[in-house]
């Protein structure tokens, strides 16, 4: 009984590799939080990165419980959560673009709240791929044991890697020292945002 709830050292080797690389590589949560980093600092941003870290574990464990199948049941209602990922990913790219003026100046926007972050998840598709391959490549027996050792290792290597972007952007303040430098900066980051947009919009 135990084989089915304890994960080998080579397929946890392997799975580590793969929340590392998943976690570190550029996406909606990496280029957000870098974004916030910069307009923001990133004590204000504590928030939001713990709600991608917390809201994104969460997430495995759910889709490892059986949400998955669900989705494979009702396939309309993943077009649904398609579409819905598409229109709000617009529109936290016009938030990133239309975000907080340097030194002084009065904010125009504010920091992604925690549940903020953590509803997002589910209309991440990034999020959606790498949960959807953690369940099915390293939780193959789907046990209880075996999905919550997959959220949890998850997390403890999702924690550092996407706080390392958040530290990225606080240290980019020292470059957007003024308001066209800012605005150039936002403009960037809300494009790639909606770059990350692509493989979903040939998917649909």
């Amino acid at each position: 009984m135990a084989q089915h709830c304890v994960m080998s050292f080579d397929l946890l080797t392997a799975l580590i590799a793969f929340a590392f690389v998943t976690s570190i590589t550029p996406g909606p949560n990496n280029l957000m939080l870098m974004a916030s980093g910069a307009n923001f600092g990133f004590a204000r941003t504590i928030p939001h990165l713990l709600g991608v870290v917390i809201g994104f574990t969460l997430m495995i464990f759910l889709i490892g419980a059986g949400l998955a199948q669900l989705f494979e049941a009702y396939p309309v209602s993943y077009r649904v959560l398609k579409l819905v990922s598409i229109v709000y990913l617009f529109y936290l790219a016009w938030k990133i673009a239309t975000a907080s003026k340097p030194e002084g100046a009065e904010n125009k926007g504010t920091p992604i709240t925690f549940v903020q972050a953590v509803l997002f998840q589910w209309v991440n598709p990034k999020a959606w791929a790498m949960a959807l391959t953690a369940i099915t490549a390293y939780a193959p027996t789907q046990s209880v044991g075996a999905i919550v050792l997959v959220a949890i290792i998850f997390g403890l290597v999702n924690l550092p890697s996407v706080g390392s972007w958040t530290l990225l952007g606080q240290e980019m303040r020292r470059i957007l020292t003024n308001t066209l430098r800012l605005r150039v900066f936002n403009g960037v980051m809300a494009v790639l945002l909606i770059a990350s947009l692509v493989p979903v919009l040939f998917a649909i």
